[in-house]
């Protein structure tokens, strides 16, 4: 399979690239950078190690889609909608690991998501995937008696909060109530608040040092607390999970799809 990556001279990028060419039946393709970078032009392979693969990295994200048979972008939202576009423009298989996405963003998948496959996650981890999962399941077991807050870290850069991981377990704890997460979500709280609403989702976000991601979903209830936690050392999980995303979606009709679907989860 043909694979190309998008914003691949940046850390997630050279990871993407890692582990494209770690896993069998894959063929690294090309890779792009933002117009004006240093790295355009240089040889791929040196971003990753010492030996050239003699491809380069380009400012030309069209020729890259024409060329691939499907490209992992994890860069940024409006990027993504662009390269949304390229992906329904020459049937190219597109994953999206972007997160901080807004409705005119996701609005661009969806219509991408008419033409070929799109694999768009919050989270691409194996593990993380399973979490949403068991979140949904266990919200739904517990039922309202249980209050669920959310907890996240992450390292001192990273720019948007709440996580996307963390929203995407704030809907999978809502589903699992059969509720829209927007109607429930409790991001901040400061001041004299008042007693806790029942029914509500509250989320935390903590920043600092070079934390990968950690998230805990807790349900507490009189008596008990119920805690689901996922801890990332690597992002190298995120990287494996994006290319077996590219591995699935051989073959696939269009649709918009989620890691659980590529896990059977769904």
């Amino acid at each position: 399979m043909k694979i190309a990556i998008v914003g691949c001279a940046g850390r997630m990028g050279r990871m993407l690239l890692t582990e494209v060419q770690a896993v069998d039946g894959c063929q690294l393709i090309g890779g792009t950078g933002p117009s004006g970078a240093p790295e355009i032009g240089s040889d791929i392979g040196l971003l990753i190690g010492p030996t050239p693969l003699g491809i380069t990295v380009s400012d030309d994200a069209e020729a890259v889609f024409a060329a691939a048979d499907a490209v992992i972008d994890f860069t940024a939202p409006d990027a993504t909608v662009v390269h949304a576009a390229l992906a329904a423009k020459h049937n190219t298989a597109l994953i999206v690991g972007t997160t901080g996405l807004n409705a005119s963003h996701q609005s661009a998948l969806d219509e991408a998501a008419k033409s070929v496959p799109v694999v768009f996650a919050p989270n691409m981890s194996v593990g993380v995937n399973l979490l949403f999962a068991l979140t949904q399941k266990v919200a739904a077991t517990l039922g309202i008696d249980y209050d669920i807050e959310i907890v996240e870290m992450h390292h001192r850069h990273k720019v948007d909060a709440p996580s996307g991981t963390a929203l995407g377990l704030g809907r999978a704890a809502a589903a699992g109530r059969g509720v829209a997460l927007d109607a429930v979500k409790e991001t901040v709280r400061d001041g004299h608040t008042g007693a806790r609403e029942a029914g509500k989702i509250g989320f935390a976000t903590l920043r600092g040092g070079d934390v990968v991601g950690d998230h805990t979903v807790i349900f507490a209830s009189e008596g008990e607390r119920v805690e689901l936690t996922h801890k990332a050392s690597s992002r190298a999980i995120f990287a494996r999970g994006a290319v077996r995303a590219a591995q699935w979606c051989d073959g696939r009709p269009a649709g918009l799809y989620s890691m659980l679907d590529v896990l059977g989860l769904a």
